[in-house]
């Protein structure tokens, strides 16, 4: 099953997490065509892998009830890569591709083509009060001087060090079977002097350089208890209970009829009767996980009479 690992550096003011999606990614994988001949490029398939193991380790690192989803809007052949993470660490993934991708496509290639492609961040909570708005950050996928970054992972580390202030390394993989990453992150706040903030900055980039000379192959094929052996065999770690089955990532969608139903609201009813006018009913696919809802004459009708819907309370992704 998927699995999450989080972990403290004993007498370091560092912490890390492993994340392991195995069938949470395989179910992913499946509902857009795994197996069938439509499925993403391998390419694709990396990064959104990427992208999914990256969500839940970010959104396994704050204290913050609602959902965290990572967005990359391009302007390659890859329209749209998202992965959206729940506070129970569901999870859901899709990609919009709309042009050819070659057989070794990197990032730049697939999203950034022209040096325009972003990378936004997005905090929603849970029970927003009145006027709350999500909280969004976005970077450029393009380093300080506008040199281009290849790698995911660079995206994100620069985020977390502009926006959040957090030095943060991690080492991202994901194949046909498994998605996985490693974050450590070099905590806030603990240092009471200079010279105690100058060791620490020694200790982090010590361990973060032990982080990063893990290999793809190792973080795909070996178990977490072997990375960490591997990688830190001269640290002393506080490790956390592995989070698991329906306590650890797996696939979960948000999408339902009653969202759809918000979503028909939303586009007012002299639209929604111009489609069903055109089509003789309203027909909605969840692009996260494919679920089709169907709405005829009479559901619309009860959308806007108040009975089968409500105003939209909060942004809904499908």
């Amino acid at each position: 099953m998927s699995e999450l690992h989080k972990f403290l550096f004993q007498d370091l003011p560092v912490r890390g997490a492993v994340v392991r999606l195995t069938d949470a990614w395989v179910e992913i994988l499946q509902r857009h065509g795994l197996g069938t001949g439509q499925a993403y490029p391998e390419p694709v398939q990396r990064l959104l892998g990427e992208l999914a193991a990256a969500a839940t380790l970010m959104r396994s690192s704050i204290k913050f009830n609602g959902s965290l989803t990572l967005q990359i809007v391009g302007d390659g052949p890859v329209k749209l890569v998202v992965a959206q993470v729940q506070p129970d660490l569901g999870l859901r993934a899709t990609a919009t591709v709309i042009g050819e991708v070659g057989a070794d496509a990197g990032l730049s290639a697939l999203v950034n083509a022209a040096n325009t492609g972003r990378c936004a961040i997005t905090l929603d909570p849970q029970s927003a009060l009145p006027g709350q708005n999500p909280y969004q950050g976005v970077v450029p996928l393009h380093g300080p001087r506008g040199e281009k970054l290849d790698r995911l992972s660079e995206v994100l580390e620069q985020y977390m060090l502009q926006s959040e202030q957090l030095e943060t390394t991690l080492v991202l993989a994901a194949d046909d079977k498994v998605a996985a990453g490693l974050l450590l992150q070099r905590l806030p706040g603990q240092d009471a002097t200079k010279s105690e903030s100058m060791g620490h900055n020694e200790d982090y980039n010590r361990v973060a350089t032990l982080a990063a000379s893990l290999k793809r192959d190792e973080l795909l094929t070996l178990d977490v208890a072997t990375i960490l052996r591997r990688l830190f065999w001269e640290e002393t770690l506080v490790l956390f209970e592995p989070l698991v089955g329906e306590a650890g990532p797996r696939f979960a969608c948000t999408c339902g009829r009653e969202r759809v139903s918000k979503m028909i609201f939303g586009l007012g009813a002299p639209e929604a009767n111009s489609i069903l006018a055109e089509r003789g009913k309203i027909e909605v696919a969840c692009e996260f996980c494919g679920t089709k809802e169907k709405f005829d004459a009479v559901d619309v009708a009860r959308i806007f009479a108040g009975q089968g819907g409500v105003p939209p309370s909060e942004p809904t992704l499908h």
